[in-house]
């Protein structure tokens, strides 16, 4: 901990310097910019007349134009900066365990996912809160989708690309410095799909008429100033000009519209895209993203800039000297509106392969910044045996570390734990820990715990159930349906099944009759997973079935107070402490 507050103060600082150079610099700049502005004025008002302001005047102005050029550019700069210092603070106050400041990913919830709602990955004090670092619109839903992506697979690969980037945290900080900065107004998803769905208007012959007709053009004016041809004919050619850029005048304007926004959106971008073009990767899920930001060989900068100088040229016909002669005398629009379009047939079904392969970026980044701020993690060893999880000293990572109590769990395919204990015991927290660590191991990240050995396995959970007056669903109903998909889920394939006190709508011998039922029913069908509970009976099951097992937190009164000691025992549970806590708050007399 010590050690990664130093690194993020270190980096703080480093950039509060920069910042205090960059500042000095503008300010500089502002002063010479002025400065030369005001010579220039000086030199109209004294030398007016005099042949040396012809000289004079023309270096002032270029010298005027690169200082606003340098102060843009420092600007640009010093809103980099500012990001960096603002990143370094971020993952100190994170450090601190503030971080309810932070976007909660709340819009991404699903209600009725396998494990989200009752896992807290989303919303205030979630774990998305804690560990999303995305920048990018399309990186926190990339970041989303790997949290409620619920079918493991590419382990491997996920993990050794969290790891790399988990060593490059100053490359890091660098692409999402960047990254702040791209914040286009048409979202890369509205621009790649306009792109695919593109319907091409221009006609082929558009590629080489408008060169023969520039060449005619230059012809037929050379022969009316050597007196061969009348006047008449250029006026002829030039309304001919005109009236067949007209033809396709009002869809050129709503193509050129379309393309301004695609190419403000492509510029916000292409930092990041050459960045990413430049870095060396090792590991091969970051090398087939940076891959798809090829094309046969050629990276896309190359494509883009094409894509860029073209949009450039199509934009110059609202000009008003290519308005009044190029349009007529060479075909203006059609020819550019044809190369652009040529471009968007040509690319534009893979524009939405290099806009996701920027955003998966974006969020693996995040994933390497959680490995690097959590050198207590441990990355899981993938197994194909009889166990499913194997970890020592295992505990939730959003528990404030000096608080967190550690536990040993092992639990084999086919297994079943009942576990047992007070209130506030800690039951809940354990179960959403090792919910959370399948969820984490399958995204390719650390997880709280030592010597963690993990068989990949779809997780499905039914800790929380709500009522819906809107669909008029009552609680125990919500409950059933929710236990009605997990079974039909466990028939699909194999799952790892967290359950807490399940049937909870009704009375306590319907519930403890139903729930020794289903249970009995998942451990025949060989399912693997637990059960937390206060009702004593379920954990009869472990007499009659031998996948079964009982588990406890226990809660002791030691002079007068309620003591939790959150340690995860073998056996079951004899303490409880609703009585006592409802006499000690003087809710009910002895």
């Amino acid at each position: 901990m010590e050690d990664l507050k130093g690194f993020y103060t270190s980096q703080r600082e480093k950039h509060q310097q920069e910042l205090q150079q960059v500042k000095k610099r503008l300010g500089l700049l502002a002063t010479l910019r002025l400065s030369v502005f005001v010579a220039m004025a000086l030199g109209v008002y004294f030398l007016w007349g005099n042949s040396l302001l012809f000289v004079l005047l023309p270096v002032g102005f270029i010298l005027f134009l690169y200082l606003v050029t340098r102060f843009s550019n420092v600007k640009r700069h010093k809103g980099y900066v500012q990001r960096l210092i603002e990143i370094n603070t971020t993952e100190l106050d994170v450090l601190a365990r503030k971080f309810h400041h932070l976007p909660d990913g709340k819009a991404f919830l699903e209600p009725d996912h396998p494990y989200a709602q009752d896992l807290d990955l989303f919303g205030r004090g979630s774990f998305y809160q804690y560990a999303n670092r995305t920048v990018l619109v399309q990186g926190r839903e990339v970041f989303s989708g790997l949290l409620l992506d619920g079918y493991p697979k590419d382990m491997d690969r996920k993990q050794a690309a969290v790891q790399e980037l988990a060593q490059l945290p100053e490359w890091r900080q660098h692409f999402s410095a960047l990254a702040g900065e791209t914040q286009p107004k048409i979202s890369p998803d509205v621009v790649s799909d306009w792109m695919k769905n593109h319907k091409p208007f221009m006609p082929k012959w558009a590629a080489i008429v408008p060169l023969i007709f520039v060449v005619l053009s230059i012809l037929f004016i050379t022969l009316v100033v050597m007196g061969q041809v009348p006047e008449s004919l250029i006026l002829f050619w030039y309304f001919l000009g005109v009236g067949i850029v007209g033809r396709y005048g009002k869809s050129i304007i709503a193509f050129t519209t379309n393309v301004s926004e695609a190419q403000e959106t492509i510029q916000q971008h292409q930092r990041l895209i050459s960045e990413l073009e430049k870095q060396t990767f090792s590991s091969e899920l970051l090398q087939e993203l940076q891959k798809k930001l090829e094309v046969k060989g050629e990276k896309i900068s190359k494509i883009f800039k094409r894509f860029s100088q073209s949009t450039t040229m199509l934009e110059q016909q609202f000009n008003l000297i290519v308005l009044f002669f190029a349009q007529g005398l060479g075909l203006y629009s059609l020819y550019y509106a044809y190369k652009v379009e040529s471009w968007v047939k040509k690319y534009g079904d893979e524009v939405e392969d290099w806009f996701s392969a920027i955003a998966q970026f974006d969020a693996y980044i995040s994933l390497g910044t959680y490995a690097f701020n959590h050198p207590d993690h441990t990355y899981p060893t993938l197994v194909q045996n009889d166990a499913v999880l194997s970890v020592k000293e295992v505990g939730h990572p959003l528990v404030d570390p000096q608080k967190n109590i550690l536990n040993d769990f092992e639990i084999g395919k086919g297994r079943f734990c009942i576990v047992t204990g007070a209130n506030m015991a800690g039951k809940s927290t354990f179960l959403r820990a090792i919910g959370l660590q399948i969820v984490m191991a399958n995204m390719g990240l650390p997880v709280k715990g030592k010597e963690v050995h993990y068989n990949p396995v779809r997780l499905l959970t039914s800790m929380r159930s709500s009522d819906s007056l809107t669909d008029e669903t009552s609680y125990f109903y919500a409950e059933l349906k929710r236990l009605k998909y997990i079974v039909d889920e466990l028939e699909k394939d194999d799952c790892f099944v967290i359950l807490d006190e399940i049937l909870k709508g009704t009375n306590s011998v319907d519930k403890a009759e139903g729930s020794k039922k289903f249970v009995e029913r998942l451990v025949k069908n060989g399912s693997t997973g637990m059960v937390a509970t206060h009702d004593l009976s379920l954990c009869t099951l472990a007499d009659e079935l031998p996948e079964v097992e009982n588990r406890y937190f226990d809660a002791q009164i030691v002079d007068g107070e309620l003591f939790f000691d959150y340690k995860f025992k073998e056996g079951v549970c004899q303490n409880m402490n609703a009585s006592f806590l409802l006499r000690k708050m003087d809710i009910i007399k002895d």
